[in-house]
């Protein structure tokens, strides 16, 4: 039953489950969305070229962050965790601004700015909620690291013995495994299948409009 005297939280809090539902969802829209916009216009390679620059770093990004992430086992806080508390998503910001660019689609820019508002704003609000229930060094975490926009220096993590000092486990390098794990490949697969259909798409279907009945 919901509690009359905290209606805003109760609101919240259901939206984020929500928006972890839908968010997978609401990425096939987009990339239909893409392909439509696609097929509406031709891309110019300039664009295409440019995209690079915001793309390929995202790649990076996610995938750099995917191999120091132990979910819900420990806090990670080095590699890109030292920087910005959530790489991957802004990792995803970049890859989406990237594709943006290539095709110059502000409706495909509106809607993905509009998800990442109801999507992943409570979703990073939930997960932040979950991490200060589970690891006690997190607010001191968030002091030194801010959420999204990058610091250009790795924070550095308490002296040792401290009360705020992460566990031994927090500190570590990147490990392939759980890059593979995480499946962040997925995401280079992803971004090289969309760009393929930047440079092959309008062709085959002009092709097939094109072939004898």
């Amino acid at each position: 039953m919901t509690n009359p005297s905290n209606p805003p939280a109760d609101w919240i809090a259901r939206w984020q489950r929500i928006a972890r539902r839908i968010r997978v969802p609401l990425g096939f829209v987009t990339a239909a969305l893409y392909l439509f916009e696609l097929w509406s216009r031709p891309p110019l390679p300039t664009a295409i070229a440019w995209s690079l620059v915001l793309v390929i770093p995202g790649l990076w990004l996610r995938g750099y962050a995917s191999g120091y992430v132990k979910k819900n086992r420990e806090l990670t806080q080095t590699g890109p965790y030292a920087h910005t508390r959530n790489p991957l998503y802004l990792g995803s910001m970049l890859i989406a601004a990237g594709f943006v660019v290539a095709l110059r689609s502000w409706p495909v820019a509106l809607i993905l700015a509009v998800g990442f508002l109801v999507i992943y704003v409570p979703v990073i609000a939930s997960e932040e909620r979950f991490l200060r229930a589970t690891f006690s060094d997190f607010d001191a975490y968030c002091r030194r690291v801010p959420r999204l926009v990058p610091r250009l220096t790795p924070a550095r993590p308490p002296a040792s013995g401290s009360p705020a000092a992460p566990a031994p486990s927090a500190s570590g390098s990147f490990s392939l495994q759980l890059y593979l794990k995480h499946r962040e490949y997925n995401a280079l697969i992803g971004a090289a299948l969309l760009y393929l259909c930047l440079f092959l798409l309008r062709p085959a279907l002009g092709a097939l409009a094109r072939w004898p009945r």
